[in-house]
């Protein structure tokens, strides 16, 4: 046999030697692609409902710092000249809070901040606000009427 014969058998035989990595590469390239598109979408999902979390517990702090601003244009010795520190740092922190810059680290030291500050001005004024954004610490669902 000539050797142009053998290179030719060993050819065919060479693409079915070879068929499961043929399948194996196809099968990878098919997956990633599906995966990517599938993960860009679930990622917009999840941050699409994170950045509404986030949105909702910083309108729940604006509307108290509003509140408490109001009452003390109504009163101004309602509460202590603490409080009404703490409550003005509060506010300072919700303007410093950067909402055009998502990814910007300050953004979850300053909402760490807003809440420590939110709970030492309800515990000033022994007052139990509940902010049914994020999951209490009693675990009780309320979702009955």
């Amino acid at each position: 046999m000539s050797s142009q014969a053998v290179t030719s058998s060993e050819d065919i035989f060479d693409s079915s030697l070879n068929l499961e990595d043929i399948h194996y590469k196809e099968g990878y390239s098919v997956g990633y692609t599906d995966g990517l598109n599938s993960g860009k979408d679930e990622g917009k999902q999840v941050g699409l409902k994170k950045g509404f979390e986030v949105g909702e517990e910083l309108g729940f702090y604006k509307g108290c710092v509003d509140v408490w601003d109001a009452a003390i244009l109504v009163e101004p010795t309602c509460f202590s000249s603490r409080v009404q520190k703490s409550i003005k740092q509060m506010d300072e922190l919700l303007n410093k809070y950067p909402f055009s810059d998502p990814e910007n680290e300050s953004a979850t030291d300053i909402i760490d901040s807003l809440r420590l500050k939110f709970r030492a001005i309800c515990a000033t004024l022994n007052i139990k606000p509940e902010y049914d954004g994020y999951p209490k610490a009693s675990g009780i669902d309320n979702s009955g009427f």
